[in-house]
């Protein structure tokens, strides 16, 4: 109140100052001697108001200070165990490493105790998906001050499905059907399903032809996949959520990779290996079981039509890239080397076979077994999906156990665009876009 007074006296000290000014300019005169008087009195009682205002504001701030200082609360620190703070918050290990050593010894030999592991564990229910009490469910996944990641192993995953013919479904769609020329010989009369032309005379009439057509049916199939996590763990490993989307996604590029390659068509894709258009390559006579020719290279590549052949790529199991490396091809008595592995030499970002792209995959069987290499031009194999995967979660479905749901789901379905080999125009072995090799 009174810092208010002092300020309002200021306001009307400097409106008699204006005032006595704006009289004398009215008259276009200069202050008379009793103005001039007057104008100094007005001016040293604001001198001496402005240094009262400026007390007065300091004395107020003062006051405050004080109050502040008086009314603080008192901090009160609790001495804990050793290798905890004031907070709770505990650091048993002294790095890394040595949590994750004893985490190993804890799995090799789990009836003997780690007095460090046990003072750091917490102890909690049963649940029925990831928790902290039990670590191989995720309890080993608490990482505090050392890491804000999972460490994880690294797969590549969608190799096969990054390469195929994709179409994307409308949401009142469920499914697609494409027509396809019924081909299965470039024999005159064959070609493109009945197309042909006749060279004829003058005058002599037209002959008809008849093509046939197919349809490709896709019906949308349904990849899922569910999982549990405690609220609690959710909250103290806050990267596990994201880890979720990212790894069920890469199970899910995985699983259709999978599905183009093996798939019975029953509830999942048509796969190649299981496709009427698949050609399969006669091993070698006399070839020793568990190899791999030049010979086998050679034949399979035969076999690709010659308008495949620039979009075509090889796949194999990693089983067989010890016999690659041993394919050589010989020219006069020089050997060049038939697989280039990808170290800079071919410049290009992968593996080399034969000229063209060559990419191991977990998904091919192993070295011996029909599917270990296979010769794939993939712009042939027809996906439809209904999007990207979905994902969605609730906490209402566990609610009783604190547990979150978490759901992923992809509608899709594949298949060749093929269904049989084709009779070339001159000559007896079936070419097809998908070539594999007899087991052996």
């Amino acid at each position: 109140m009174y810092l208010q007074q002092l300020r309002n006296q200021l306001s009307a000290a400097l409106d008699e100052m204006e005032g006595l000014a704006k009289a004398a300019q009215a008259e276009n005169r200069g202050l008379t001697p009793d103005e001039l008087t007057k104008f100094a009195d007005i001016e040293a009682r604001v001198d001496g108001l402005k240094r009262s205002i400026a007390a007065a504001e300091r004395m107020a701030e003062l006051s405050e200070e004080r109050g502040q200082a008086t009314t603080a609360p008192v901090r009160i620190e609790v001495t804990r165990e050793d290798g905890c703070d004031e907070h709770g918050n505990c650091k048993v290990w002294r790095s890394q490493g040595e949590q994750l050593l004893a985490i190993a010894h804890s799995s090799m030999f789990p009836h003997r105790t780690d007095a460090k592991l046990h003072k750091s564990e917490k102890i909690m229910r049963a649940a029925t998906g990831l928790n902290e009490s039990v670590g191989a469910d995720g309890g080993f996944l608490l990482q505090q001050d050392f890491s804000s990641t999972i460490l994880d192993r690294a797969y590549d995953t969608g190799i096969l499905a990054s390469k195929v013919n994709r179409i994307g479904i409308s949401a009142t769609a469920n499914g697609l059907k494409i027509p396809g020329i019924d081909e299965t010989s470039r024999a005159d009369g064959s070609r493109y399903g009945g197309i042909q032309m006749f060279w004829e005379g003058e005058g002599d009439p037209y002959v008809g032809t008849k093509p046939k057509f197919r349809n490709v049916e896709l019906v949308l199939k349904k990849l899922t996949g569910l999982a549990y996590a405690t609220e609690e763990l959710l909250a103290d490993a806050a990267v596990l959520e994201q880890w979720f989307g990212q790894k069920f996604s890469e199970e899910m590029g995985f699983k259709l990779d999978d599905a183009i390659l093996n798939g019975d068509g029953a509830g999942k894709p048509q796969g190649i290996l299981q496709a009427g258009a698949l050609v399969t390559q006669a091993k070698e006579s006399g070839q020793t079981n568990g190899t791999l020719l030049l010979a086998n290279i050679i034949k399979m590549r035969a076999r690709m039509p010659a308008r495949s052949r620039r979009t075509a790529a090889w796949f194999y199991n990693q089983d067989v890239e010890p016999q690659l490396l041993q394919l050589n091809l010989a020219v006069g008595n020089n050997a060049y080397p038939v697989w280039m592995p990808n170290m800079n030499v071919a410049g290009e970002p992968f593996d080399v076979l034969y000229g063209r792209p060559a990419f191991a995959i977990e998904q091919a069987n192993t070295l011996g077994a029909v599917g270990d290499v296979t010769f794939l031009d993939l712009s042939q194999y027809q996906v439809i999906d209904k999007g990207a995967m979905q994902s969605a979660q609730s906490v209402h479905v566990r609610f009783l156990n604190d547990e979150r749901v978490f759901k992923f789901t992809y509608r899709v379905d594949g298949a060749p665009l093929w269904h049989s080999a084709l009779t070339p125009f001159k000559g007896t072995a079936t070419q097809s876009p998908f070539v594999t090799l007899q087991a052996r």
